[in-house]
């Protein structure tokens, strides 16, 4: 049974102009000691599903529709007292996206470590809770003398390395790792992945790994959805999805990333530009910019389909051809 089960997620965003309709009717689940990757270009809703997932949407947020189910208990319907008590940094944690901006300049970090572990465990003393901020230090690679330096006095590296301690210090069973190597140089994003990889094995934990850098996702992960536009537009095993991809957003996707392997060949891009989610395309999201676009494209959007074992696409025309085998 799937650790964790998302079916038909739809989130909006209210602004001055109506809303803005970051995330429609996304499914997909994670097995336990499981790692997702979740790509898609900037701004396609993949932040919005983790913020969502974990109930902490800024307050123009809405969850309009959807289950976010974890151990058989929806996340959706609890209420707040609920949430900060059983769910965050219990059973889903978060590594935010930018670590050089997501701790509190004024206060030292281990402080900050200290502080979550006593919010989401109040039985925890003081002592042991530092005591395992030193535990957590030592697990990530960083000296646990450490802990009572201030985040200006910690590199990049070191400061995702903290958020990481931060993130797994009440032993969640997800952990969501939104763009783990942002700002970060190719070396350290690369220990940091490392890093992320091995905790996920040596904790028994599930990963989310969202980013927009597929060979990071290759890496990594078992399972690979792609997301255009607020939809899930394919999803399945990272290798099927890699290597036997069908959405034309995908392929288009996988052949923009050069490969050092076999002979050379022209890099393809995606024409045209991502819709404005504010009054996004009829039908299918990804038709403006599609070169096998049909009428149906225009009118209905296409649902997702098992084509191969385990492997889900949304496409008119796969679908189509699906039928007619």
């Amino acid at each position: 049974m799937a650790l964790l089960e998302v079916k038909n997620l739809t989130t909006y965003y209210e602004i001055l102009r109506g809303y803005v309709r970051a995330v429609e009717g996304v499914t997909f689940s994670v097995e336990k000691k499981e790692a997702l990757g979740l790509a898609g270009e900037s701004g396609c809703g993949k932040t919005t599903i983790a913020l969502s997932l974990l109930r902490i949407l800024p307050s123009s947020g809405r969850i309009m529709d959807g289950e976010i189910i974890i151990d058989n208990v929806n996340v959706v319907k609890l209420n707040e007292d609920k949430m900060r008590k059983d769910i965050r940094w219990k059973k889903i944690s978060l590594v935010f996206q930018g670590a050089m901006n997501a701790m509190n300049p004024v206060y030292q970090v281990g402080e900050q470590i200290v502080e979550a572990i006593k919010i989401h465990e109040s039985h925890v003393s003081k002592k042991e809770a530092h005591e395992r901020a030193e535990k957590l230090f030592e697990l990530v690679g960083l000296e646990p003398s450490r802990l009572s330096n201030y985040p200006f006095e910690f590199s990049g590296g070191m400061r995702q390395r903290a958020m990481i301690a931060m993130a797994i210090a009440c032993n969640p069973a997800l952990l969501i790792a939104d763009e783990p190597g942002t700002a970060l140089d190719v070396i350290v994003q690369t220990q940091v992945m490392k890093l992320l990889s091995e905790l996920k094995e040596k904790l028994n934990m599930s990963m989310i790994m969202i980013t927009h850098d597929l060979s990071l996702i290759a890496d990594t992960c078992e399972k690979t959805a792609i997301m255009y536009a607020g939809h899930i537009v394919e999803f399945g095993d990272t290798i099927s999805v890699f290597k036997k991809n069908l959405h034309p957003y995908t392929q288009g996707l996988v052949s923009s990333f050069p490969s050092i392997e076999g002979e050379r060949s022209r890099i393809i891009a995606i024409p045209g530009s991502p819709p404005d989610l504010l009054d996004p395309p009829s039908g299918c999201r990804f038709h403006p910019r599609c070169p096998y676009a049909m009428t149906i494209c225009r009118k209905e959007r296409p649902p997702l389909i098992d084509v191969f074992k385990d492997h889900f696409v949304a496409c008119h025309l796969i679908k189509m051809q699906e039928e007619k085998k």
